[in-house]
């Protein structure tokens, strides 16, 4: 298979460059390719990214901030021009444990077609500095969506993912919506992944936040997770498509 992986970033410079020392020192680094997704940042991580670029680290860079769904979708579409197999996103700020790849990607040997990382899956995942708001929404999201969709999930909310890009051949995942361009995409992929019976399944992943010190995280408690509820509701309700 032909694997690309890649990180999401907007403005975390420091934590962007621990993300890449990290890989580089990974079982993956070497047998993957591997792309930064700059959504606009004006820190100096465009800077950062070119020093690595001897060792293969690779960066494509919105000209403005245009949300982590529409970073997304310019990453699967970059992926799909040049004919990889499987994506595997991740966080940008260092939350996501790159020597965890391959259990991902096991998944996705054994015939799953999208692979979601779970920090709840069995026991609990998470560590460092996680706010209380988001400990309470990360529970009733997989909640919400095991409703709509009769399947049960433990985390529908950790973006640390894999799959196979052959499922964008169906005309029935639309990622070009504008209403995706925030974090609706993430639940999205998801949702329609399962609903469309694709086979799905998640695995035990560890989600750490970095220190407060380092940058606070970016998502407002309210809009950002109405970002992220939105898709239940929209694609539970037969709203969008």
């Amino acid at each position: 298979m032909k694997i690309l992986v890649s990180p999401i970033a907007f403005n975390e410079r420091v934590k962007l460059q621990s993300v890449v020392e990290r890989f580089l020192k990974c079982p993956l680094y070497g047998k993957a390719d591997y792309l930064v997704m700059d959504d606009g940042s004006s820190d100096g991580s465009a800077q950062m990214l070119e020093s690595y670029a001897d060792r293969g680290v690779r960066a494509l860079h919105h000209p403005r901030q245009s949300g982590v769904g529409a970073a997304i979708r310019t990453v699967i579409k970059y992926a799909r021009a040049n004919k990889y197999d499987v994506l595997v996103i991740m966080a940008g700020n260092d939350k996501d444990d790159p020597d965890e790849l391959p259990v991902l990607l096991k998944a996705i040997d054994d015939g799953f077609d999208f692979v979601q990382g779970s920090r709840y899956k069995g026991r609990v995942g998470v560590g460092g500095d996680m706010p209380f708001y988001r400990k309470i929404a990360t529970r009733m999201h997989p909640w919400l969506m095991s409703l709509f969709l009769g399947v049960g999930i433990t985390d529908s909310t950790n973006g640390f993912r894999a799959f196979r890009l052959s499922i964008f051949n169906d005309k029935r995942i639309n990622i070009d919506q504008p209403w995706l361009d925030a974090y609706e995409l993430e639940p999205y992929l998801m949702f329609k992944a399962i609903r469309l019976r694709y086979k799905f399944t998640e695995v035990f992943v560890t989600k750490i936040y970095p220190p407060k010190k380092l940058g606070y995280t970016k998502m407002k408690p309210f809009l950002g997770w109405w970002s992220i509820l939105k898709p239940v509701f929209y694609l539970g309700l037969g709203m969008k498509q």
